[in-house]
């Protein structure tokens, strides 16, 4: 949609949406859930949907990641290639990583696929993995490390630095529980990264040391039925541990609808499972997850009669509410304690079609927001309908002179390949040419003298008949003209020709017997 269009639309928006008001005293809503307690220095419960945060501790302060650093490193990944494409691995991939990292048994001169090497940096953490796609995708770890860099600003992150793909202790390596939930909701609203993560085991092909292959597990205990820490629900996550990190952790879980995202920052171990249980099970007791077109009131679609780029809309509505976005709210709140916020303000990240936005507020937190649409149906239906004609008015032209139709677009086109509007042309043209008497017509003329009033009657009522077609057709292209100023479409005009046609046929009827004929 153009820029122009959109300034119509909020106009009409203006004019038709008043931001709502609320007299009286109302209720407050009721107080964010709280209670929670975890033993990390830092953590977060997000709602991966909206963004917003559930709860928090230390949100912003920075921490060193450790090999939770390979969500990042993935997400990049897995939007600068593709699948199939394959990874060889070099001597520096191998081999600069700290002794005892974990590896998946990759050497130097291996090939595998990128789709493989995600797997092996997922589920096994490996280390040369992560080398070995930094340097596919930019060519150096170092290169890699300031594309991370600038996804994470992308993404909204303020405490964040990365100085390598893996993870491995470094001074200018660090993000926020804030920052990282953010790089998390990015890459599990991912599907290609939420299917790999979400991977309880793989088969990684035979190499130069695993002759028959590796299988591999996820590192994420709460994933695992067969560990004390299973969780139902869970979507995927990493793990990390350094001696300057502790123990780190990302999670995605799911359950009625409602997505949450947890990190934990500098945690310990067995501690961070139990903590990111706390938070999970804070966050499916407390909150619903709704979804804004369902219960939204305040702004109705336009039902108006209105005129936008030439189109008369009054059914269906000329805007609709995003049918997907979502907000979030505590269980003891209703929708209406949600004030809304109507803003023009859009994104290039927002939907093409948008042309306002809702914000949702809780108190004085952000809980959400929906979008007001163009209705694409009603531009779609609107082109299906001008095609549809312009097919029915090329068949009657074909079939019939007397159906050329000047309204015809400069672009169709008929099955000889001559644009209508040549053939106009060139049909006007022969038209108005000055008349011409045959010389066989004058050899008549001159040798039969006896009929020369007679012949010279018919070519007088000759010469009347081609003024009148010019007459006729200088009339209809003026006729035509003020018809398409008047926004007459191609479709009414052929009907009203039509019916003109029907009745000029029935009067000729009575009397065409009388009329001469030429050939």
């Amino acid at each position: 949609m153009t820029q122009f269009a959109k300034k119509i639309l909020i106009f009409f928006l203006c004019l038709f949406f008043l931001v709502p008001s609320f007299s009286g005293t109302s209720l407050a809503a009721a107080d964010w859930p709280s209670g929670l307690s975890v033993q990390a220095q830092g953590a977060i419960l997000m709602d991966a949907d909206t963004g917003t945060v559930l709860w928090g501790q230390n949100i912003h302060n920075e921490y060193f990641p450790a090999s939770i650093t390979k969500v990042m490193t993935a997400l990049i990944v897995i939007e600068k290639c593709s699948l199939d494409e394959t990874v060889t691995f070099s001597h520096n991939a191998v081999f600069n990583v700290e002794s005892g990292s974990s590896n998946a048994g990759i050497n130097e001169g291996d090939k595998l696929s990128v789709k493989d090497c995600l797997y092996a940096l997922l589920l096994k953490s490996a280390n040369e993995s992560a080398n070995a796609l930094a340097e596919h995708v930019a060519g150096s770890t170092e290169a890699f490390a300031d594309m991370m860099n600038a996804r994470a600003k992308e993404l909204g992150c303020t405490n964040t630095h990365f100085a390598n793909p893996s993870g491995l202790n470094d001074p200018e390596h660090y993000t926020s529980p804030y920052d990282m939930a953010l790089i998390a909701r990015a890459a599990f609203n991912n599907p290609v990264f939420e299917e790999i993560d979400s991977t309880t085991y793989y088969k990684l092909p035979p190499n130069s040391i695993n002759k028959e292959g590796l299988t591999i597990y996820p590192g994420h205990k709460m994933m695992r039925k067969s560990t004390p820490y299973y969780y139902p629900g869970i979507l995927g996550g990493k793990t990390g541990y350094t001696t300057l990190a502790g123990n780190t952790l990302v999670t995605c879980a799911e359950k009625n609808g409602l997505k949450l995202i947890t990190i934990i920052l500098k945690g310990s171990t067995p501690q961070y499972w139990a903590d990111t249980k706390n938070l999970l099970d804070f966050g499916f007791e407390n909150f619903v997850s709704l979804k804004a077109a369902d219960y939204e009131k305040t702004y109705s679609s336009i039902t108006s009669d209105l005129n936008f780029s030439g189109l008369s809309i009054t059914k269906p509505e000329a805007l609709i509410l995003d049918p997907d976005s979502r907000i979030i709210l505590p269980k003891t709140a209703n929708f209406s304690d949600a004030k809304p916020e109507l803003s023009y303000d859009i994104s290039s990240g927002d939907p093409e079609n948008a042309i306002a936005k809702i914000n949702y507020r809780y108190n004085d937190r952000v809980v959400g927001c929906t979008f007001l649409e163009v209705n694409n149906s009603l531009f779609q239906n609107k082109a299906q309908e001008t095609e549809a004609a312009t097919a029915s008015q090329d068949e009657t032209l074909s079939g019939s002179e007397d159906s050329l139709d000047p309204s015809a677009t400069q672009t169709s086109t008929k099955p000889s390949g001559r644009s209508l509007e040549k053939e106009m042309e060139d049909y006007r043209e022969k038209a108005l040419r000055p008349f011409e008497i045959p010389l066989a017509a004058w050899l008549v003329l001159g040798s039969v003298g006896a009929i020369a009033v007679i012949g010279g009657a018919a070519a007088f009522i000759l010469y009347r008949k081609h003024r009148n077609e010019q007459d006729f057709l200088i009339r209809r292209e003026q006729r035509m003209k003020r018809l398409q100023d008047s926004g007459i479409s191609a479709d009414e005009f052929n009907s009203i020709l039509a019916q003109r046609r029907s009745s000029y046929s029935s009067k000729r009827k009575g009397r065409r017997g009388g009329r001469f004929k030429f050939r």
